[in-house]
């Protein structure tokens, strides 16, 4: 297959902003164009116009499409250090001013992170004091997130990040195998609210004490980065916590100085001024 060209990526994006009202034109372009790239052979499409006539004319093609291009590689517990901090320093912190506290978790993916906060929550013994949003543009992932259904595969990783977090149970107590596959305890996110946001044009719906959104950003060239973070800003109640990825930032960012570095190592952040 010829070479995809900015241009096509450019008539992709101007397709998808037309007919679906999804804005992917700061995205990381290399990434975004791999992505296409495994698009246009998983469907055996012979080119990017055969591409865009789907896109402009299947709805359910969108979906799926959109479900390609957003998939993100997520484990429970990953950086086991994160966890422990948010566990042994953030939330302790948050709790010295509140009783009960919100948490939006933005790019929630299929879920891992959500039951890991969960897990984390419930073994502080706070789990019924915490409402959970967890977010994502791509309703398909959601979806998997809300079932709570994972390879047993993947379930040993998982086991390793728990045991490294230094979690006081086993992860194992947290859900029940059933046909190769790893059943989440309902339980666990009875406060949780998984709902479709879309973070490129998506609007503050509330105020959170703690904003998570790891390996989301990576996606996004700087503009969308600090559209993205402008919008954290404006979701969090001052000095609430916002968590990245550990290969992003926001000391370069517009509303940088709004911002205190809590940890730079796991990339934790506290909002100082509106």
């Amino acid at each position: 297959m010829q070479e995809i060209e900015i241009a096509d990526l450019r008539k992709i994006t101007e397709i998808i902003q037309s007919s679906h009202d999804y804005d992917f034109t700061n995205y990381a372009m290399s990434s975004f164009k791999r992505r296409i790239q495994r698009v246009i052979e998983l469907y055996k499409l012979s080119s990017v116009d055969a591409l865009v006539k789907r896109l402009e004319a299947d709805q359910n093609f969108f979906k799926e499409f959109l479900s390609e291009i957003t998939v993100n590689v997520t484990e429970m517990f990953r950086d086991p250090t994160f966890w422990r901090e948010l566990r042994d320093d953030i939330i302790p912190n948050i709790l010295l001013n509140n009783d009960t506290f919100s948490i939006w978790h933005a790019g929630c993916s299929s879920g891992e992170e959500v039951f890991s906060i969960a897990i984390l929550l419930k073994e502080m013994g706070i789990l019924d004091r915490v409402k959970i949003v967890a977010t994502d543009i791509d309703h398909v992932i959601l979806y998997r997130a809300r079932q709570g259904m994972y390879s047993m595969k993947n379930m040993e990783l998982n086991g390793k990040n728990y045991i490294q977090f230094q979690g006081k149970s086993s992860l194992t107590d947290y859900y029940r195998e059933e046909g190769g596959k790893a059943i989440m305890n309902k339980d666990l996110v009875e406060n949780v609210e998984f709902r479709e946001h879309n973070l490129v044009i998506g609007d503050p719906f509330s105020k959170f004490d703690l904003v998570l959104c790891r390996n989301v950003m990576i996606y996004f060239n700087q503009t969308l980065q600090n559209q993205v973070l402008k919008l954290f800003h404006a979701s969090m109640h001052k000095y609430a916590y916002l968590a990245i990825g550990a290969k992003e930032s926001l000391i370069w960012c517009e509303i940088a100085n709004k911002f205190i570095v809590v940890n730079n190592e796991e990339k934790i952040y506290k909002k100082i001024k509106d």
